[in-house]
Formats: C-alpha cells, structure tokens, sequence
C-alpha cells in the first residue's frame, strides 16, 4: 500500500512539473482577434462601436445574463465614456473606458477586469473600407501573468474569446446591414 502511495505521489508531483514547465513556456502577452466583412460604410458601423450604450446592442456577453448590472458614466461617446458591468459567474464584473476613438476607424479600449480573475487589457474595434463594405477587427490583447498561463496550458483562450468574438460580430453585421 505505501508503494503504491509513493507511486501515486510521485505522479502527481510528475504532473505538476509538467504542467508548471508547459506553462513557463507560454508566452508573456496574448492577442486574439476576429474580423468580420459587413456590407456597410465604416461611417455606419461606428455609432455601434464608440457608444457603450449601442456596444451591448451586439456585444456576446450581454446575453449570457439577463440581470446584468450595468453603469454608463464619463462622455456619451468616444474618449471618456465609461461602461462598468457586474454579472453572473460568466460574465463577471469590470470596468472598460474608451480611451481613443478616431471617426469612422479606430476605437480603443481600456478593459479593467474584477471578477472572475483580476485583469488588464487593451480591446480594439478597427473599421476598414473594402469592397461592397467594411472589414471590422475586434481584439483584445494584454499581459499574461502565470496563473493566466498555467489556465492557458488547459484552455485554448484564442478559441474561448474568439468564439465570443465571432457572434458578437455577426450580431453587429446584422445590425449593421438593416437598411
């Protein structure tokens, strides 16, 4: 019984390393970003980007809680408007302020996670003209500290936030391309 005890342990210990090792090996910073071609002009898709208000029109994550609490403060639109949430176990709380916006083009975010893990990061919304249309980049980029790598060494974050980032786009393009 002790050596099947000490066989057991040693597993363990075994497994531990490896997953702190694969974790070392990740790298410092994440990025994950989606695109989207919609058929409008980038003059019709931005009120939908640098309007806290009209982002949660779109946003995934609003319909993942239906009593989400949700505070608008700061500047109406662009540089300065504020949008705080706090939801449910899959949403979690935090704060995210515009914090550059450039008409019809570029909206830059600062994203202040709380819960579920404590966190900063920087979000962008880019709006380029293409043919028949507009290409939207969503992404999301920031440090990752090593308990964020240790997670990272089980979940694939680039597929969980890039799904989230796939709907929310085309609830935008939806939206976007109404007449």
């Amino acid at each position: 019984m002790i050596n099947i005890l000490k066989i057991a342990g040693a597993a363990v210990a075994l497994a531990v390393v490896v997953v702190l090792a694969l974790a070392a090996g990740k790298p410092d910073e994440f990025r994950v970003e989606r695109k989207v071609t919609i058929g409008a002009a980038p003059a019709k898709i931005f009120p939908w980007l640098e309007d806290p208000r009209r982002t949660v029109e779109w946003s995934p994550w609003e319909k993942k809680d239906p009593k989400l609490k949700k505070t608008f403060s700061g500047a109406a639109k662009g540089v300065g408007a504020v949008y705080e949430w706090d939801g449910n176990k899959d949403i979690g709380a935090g704060r995210l302020e515009i914090v550059e916006a450039e008409a019809p083009k570029k909206v830059v975010m600062d994203l202040h996670f709380l819960r579920p893990m404590e966190g900063r990061n920087v979000a962008r919304y880019e709006v380029t003209p293409v043919a028949g249309g507009s290409e939207v980049a969503w992404s999301i980029e920031g440090p990752m500290p090593f308990v964020s790598k240790v997670m990272y060494v089980f979940f694939d974050m680039d597929k969980m936030i890039g799904a989230e980032f796939e709907k929310g786009l085309g609830d935008l393009k939806v939206l976007a391309e109404k007449p």
